[in-house]
Order: C-alpha cells, then structure tokens, then sequence
C-alpha cells in the first residue's frame, strides 16, 4: 500500500518528534538517577555485558523497555540477516544520530589564528558550514520479536565460562592486555595489583582459574583506565573510591559477558561514591565503564576465535593427518620413480636410439622465467642426436648398447 503524502503535516511531525526526544530525556534522567540510586546498577552492568557496543544512553533505554532483550537490530538490520520482525511486535524506541549541515556567519581568522579586522577594526565576517549533531528516535527490535533463520554463534561465552576455555581465555587476556602480566606470592594477602611505576600487572600465583581470569580483568582495567598516560590524557582527579568503582565495574562486565561466575561481586558502596553527583557525571562514568568493557570484549573475542581456529585445526590434523596426502603425494612411492605426464607410446621403442632425460625444479623454472636458452639448445642437440647419429651407434661397442638399454629401463 503506497504511503499517501498529501495527509503528511510537517510542523505537526516535527511536534511530535520533539515531544518524544522531551519524554526520552526525561527517561534518560530518570535511569541514570535509578541506576545509581538502587540496586539497579548490577542489573545494568548484566545489561552492558548483553550489548556491549550500545551507547550508554541506548542501553538504559532498551533495559528500561525490554529487560530481557539480548541482541537488538534494526527492522532492516533484521531483513538482511534473513529475519524478520514478528507482526504485531512494538518497537523498543532508542537514539540514532542524525546529523545534518548548516550555514553559520563567524569571524574570519588568518593562518594563526587570529581575527582578521577590516579598515574600521571591526571582525571580518565569512560563512561557514558546519555539521550539526543530533538525534532522532528510531525502533530497535530484540532477536525474541524475529523469526527466520538462526542466529550465528561462535560459541565462544559458552566455552570460556568452563574450565576447558580457561587456557584460551588466559592467553587471549595476556594477548590484548599491553603490560606484563606476572603470577608470584604477594606477601600483602591481595590477590593481584597493578604496579604503575613499573607499568606491569601481578598476580597471586595458584588461585582458582575463575579468580585468576577475575583478577586479571581487573587489574586490566587500572591500567586501562588509570595508568599514567591514561591519566594525564583524561586530567580528571579520581578517588580511590572511583577507581575502584570503575575497575571492578569493567571486570565483572567482562566476565559477565564470557559467562564467568559474578555472584560475588558486591556494589553496595556505589549509592555513596556517586552521591551529590549531576547525572551528566554519572552518565560520564557510566560510558567510561561501558567504553573500556567493550574494547577488552572486543578484543578477547577476536584473540579467542583465533586461538579456537588454531585448535580445531591442531585436533583435526592429530586425527586425520596420516589420512591427507598434504606433505608430498609420491612420499610413499619406490626411489627413481619418475611421473611421465602424458602417457607415452613406447609401441615403437628402439634399442638403437639414446633418449636423454633431464629435470628441472619448479623453483627453477619459475626463477629463470621458463627454460633457458642453454636448456633449449641442449634438447634441440638431443633430438639431433637422435635423428643423425645412427652411424655413430652403429659402431659402439656391444657393451654400450647393453647399457643403453639398461639405462631406459630402468627409468620406465
């Protein structure tokens, strides 16, 4: 059914969308405060680790919206995944960016950037175009609103949450992770630390293998987020409290996300740390979390399916290797065994006429660009040899056509 424009009132939709952006902002405030104020901050960290590459503001409306949401796309995103949206399911209304262009007057500066001043000393003016960022609400629909085709999976959180994935987790960790990582005894009782003079990170050697993944994602996380350099480039002043918070904060959204056991992790000091706090601030460490889980998701991701690549190949050739000809086909073939490609007649073989074979490797044909010009020569002589030298044979000796026959059969 065509869509009828001539109903469409322009002031009236811009109204209305203006009215929603209110009311999701409004929203927006709300959940931030909430998430801070409650014990609600658990559950969006569960939240982040379900989809880490949202945007803060866009997870807290999908969770707001659809709590149990796990995999959100587009109702087009969906079609291209072969899926599609279930009839009568109602959209989960997040943010897009829709940025556009404008013309803005400004004063014109010169090449140091300086105002340029016209004859009366007054600014010179220049139009500029600049682009504006905005946004716009938009549907977003979970995978449980879709039918269609199944949803790719790598396996991999599955896997990591065992005891099997922990020897791919670790290495993927120690991989992504960009300081030294050192398992010893720590005299202090901690279970590991981030040295940030030595710019390296120490664990307590012989912990669990859950504890040991635990620790080291957040001791990752300081470095991330509170080495020196990261520091001096964010010249924010942080509390041990917010340190902590954020640390803490970014692992077990990690292991959340790898399906790693989080049912000791503890937050109750959040509500204190975060009082007295505007929700600009709050939504500001909320996507410093968010930004850093996210990255490390990533990135151990790509490490692990590497890592289980290698595996699956490792396992398959210890089964089947001796069943696949991969190192050489003729491997297993009588010495002097020698591949005639095409077939060849010897139907009219004579004793009479010496045949002279020669070889060549393909390493030295590619690197001579084909057959030599003293190759050529040498087989032209050799098919010579063969049409005029009948006379000369004629008179060898007996013995040497003995051992010309010799010579060709045994290269048959």
């Amino acid at each position: 059914m065509a869509y009828d424009k001539s109903n469409f009132d322009p002031k009236a939709a811009a109204e209305a969308r203006k009215k929603e952006m209110d009311e999701i902002t409004g929203k927006l405030e709300k959940g931030v405060k909430d998430i801070f104020s409650s014990d609600k901050y658990k559950d969006y960290l569960d939240f982040c680790a379900k989809l880490p590459r949202y945007s803060v503001n866009n997870q807290i409306l999908i969770m707001m919206q659809k709590p149990d949401a796990t995999m959100c796309q587009s109702f087009t995103g969906w079609k291209d995944m072969n899926r599609h949206v279930i009839k009568g399911e109602k959209g989960i209304r997040i943010l897009a960016p829709a940025p556009y262009k404008m013309e803005r007057e400004q004063d014109k500066l010169d090449a140091n950037g300086k105002t340029i001043l016209d004859k009366d000393g007054e600014p010179v003016k220049e139009k500029v175009e600049v682009t504006v960022n905005a946004f716009k609400p938009v549907s977003t629909f979970d995978v449980s609103q879709t039918d269609g085709d199944p949803i790719p999976s790598y396996g991999v959180s599955e896997l990591l949450g065992s005891v099997e994935g922990f020897k791919e987790l670790l290495e993927a960790i120690k991989e992504v992770v960009p300081v030294p990582i050192t398992f010893e005894n720590i005299e202090s009782g901690a279970k590991g630390y981030y040295d940030l003079e030595d710019d390296r990170i120490a664990v307590q050697e012989g912990m669990s293998e859950v504890q040991t993944v635990k620790t080291i994602l957040h001791e990752a996380a300081h470095q991330a987020l509170h080495s020196k350099e990261a520091m001096d480039a964010s010249s924010e002043k942080k509390t041990r409290n917010q340190k902590e918070t954020e640390a803490e904060s970014v692992a077990y959204v990690i292991c959340q996300h790898f399906g790693i056991d989080t049912s000791d992790y503890s937050f109750s000091y959040v509500a204190s740390w975060s009082e007295g706090k505007e929700v600009p601030e709050l939504k500001a460490s909320l996507n410093t979390i968010r930004q850093t889980a996210s990255d490390l998701i990533t990135k151990i991701d790509d490490k692990v399916r590497g890592l289980q690549s290698v595996k699956e190949i490792d396992e398959f050739m210890a089964v089947h290797g001796d069943e696949l000809p991969f190192a050489d086909p003729e491997v297993d073939l009588p010495s002097g065994y020698i591949k005639i490609t095409p077939p060849v007649d010897f139907s009219d073989f004579r004793n009479d006429r010496k045949i002279t074979l020669t070889a060549e490797t393909k390493a030295e044909f590619k690197e001579t660009g084909g057959e030599s010009k003293d190759k050529k020569a040498m087989k032209k002589i050799s098919v010579k040899d063969k049409l005029f030298a009948g006379k000369e044979k004629a008179e060898k000796t007996k013995k040497a056509k003995t051992e010309s026959k010799k010579d060709l059969q045994a290269t048959m």
